[in-house]
């Protein structure tokens, strides 16, 4: 195989202490005081034949473990080993404090704080590219963002809408996009009906407040800003894209596919600053990768356009819950997409999106 430089765009170093005690459930702090408690019922599960309940228990219980590592160098770690040592990592961070299950133990400064001596690290340093993030209901003037960006170096922003707040949201369009835009720092949204959900919000609004023309009225305002949505759309919508008649026709996803409205955005043409990801959602890799090989491999003015606005990421350590390991990914994209195209994808979009080309 050729030489290529993997920069993996999409990857979480945040453990137990900064994410809320009470999330998702109060009812499950035994099972995250007390992890052997999935192993029991693990056992339990194989024990009378259901081996396919044992085999998810199996694995929640390894995204557990991942969780309680207790650090954000000892999950790097975790993550290095599936890839080439020259392999870089933008990292994600994660602000829990404003979303409706109280405030974490680690608060989002001691985060960025630690996720900083990771750069300066000898030994990893030059594998991590630290973004910063930020709830606008915690911090209305983004100041601890760019406390992270002017002070510690950070390379880009993250947020994530789902918590409960729009992407439009008029503190951000203050503080944050302008800001942005100027420097040629790139954002990274979450982009799917999955992940984590704001206590009090409805389904219908984390979706309003998640969907990808909600990023709309931000690339008309901000041109030269580079977004990217993450997750190609998520794993619900590819679901109703590869298997429309398995879902209902009056789901949103049916007759609002993300994944089909993020390639008409890209390659309209129209939104020059819009890139998207293929975090966790190719770890279901079977079903999906034949359709991306598709939308990427060709010739035609469509196919190039959108080729040059994916990226590769993976959604460590999320993807732990999956069956595939970062490793097995991968090397089965690189080999189905050849090495033309994942070079394409995996060093050189990142470098255009990160602002390094």
């Amino acid at each position: 195989m050729s030489n290529i430089r993997i920069t993996n765009c999409h990857v979480h170093l945040f453990h137990a202490d900064h994410v809320p005690e009470d999330y998702p459930y109060w009812a499950l702090k035994p099972f995250k005081n007390m992890p052997w408690l999935i192993k029991g019922l693990e056992l339990g599960m194989t024990l009378i034949g259901q081996h396919p309940i044992a085999d998810k228990l199996s694995r929640l219980y390894r995204f557990q473990q991942e969780t309680q590592e207790g650090s954000q160098r000892a999950i790097l770690d975790n993550v290095r080993q599936h890839y080439p040592s020259d392999t870089r990592f933008v990292v994600l961070p994660m602000e829990l404090s404003a979303f409706g299950y109280g405030a974490p133990k680690v608060p989002l400064a001691a985060q960025h704080d630690e996720l900083a001596e990771l750069m300066r690290d000898p030994d990893v340093g030059a594998s991590v590219i630290p973004f910063a993030t930020l709830d606008p209901r915690a911090d209305p003037q983004a100041t601890e963002v760019w406390r992270a960006i002017d002070q510690l170096r950070f390379r880009g922003v993250k947020i994530y809408p789902r918590l409960g707040f729009a992407p439009t949201d008029p503190r951000l369009m203050t503080h944050l996009y302008p800001r942005m835009e100027e420097l040629g720092l790139p954002l990274m949204t979450h982009c799917s009906r999955g992940g984590v959900q704001g206590r009090e919000l409805s389904d219908h609004w984390a979706d309003r407040y998640t969907e990808p023309d909600a990023y709309i009225p931000i690339m008309k305002a901000h041109p030269k800003l580079r977004i990217c949505l993450a997750h190609f759309g998520g794993q619900r919508d590819w679901a109703a894209y590869v298997n429309p008649d398995q879902r209902s026709p009056f789901a949103d996803e049916y007759r609002n596919n993300w994944q089909v409205r993020i390639r008409e955005m890209i390659c309209s043409g129209d939104y020059p600053g819009l890139w998207t990801d293929i975090s966790y959602t190719l770890f279901h890799f079977e079903d999906y990768v034949p359709f991306l090989r598709l939308f990427l491999l060709g010739d035609e003015p469509e196919h190039e356009r959108l080729r040059s606005r994916v990226l590769f990421g993976s959604d460590f350590y999320m993807t732990r819950q999956e069956k595939l390991s970062e490793k097995a990914v991968c090397f089965r994209l690189r080999n189905a997409l050849g090495e033309e195209v994942f070079r394409q994808i995996a060093e050189e979009n990142p470098a255009r999106w990160l602002g390094e080309a």
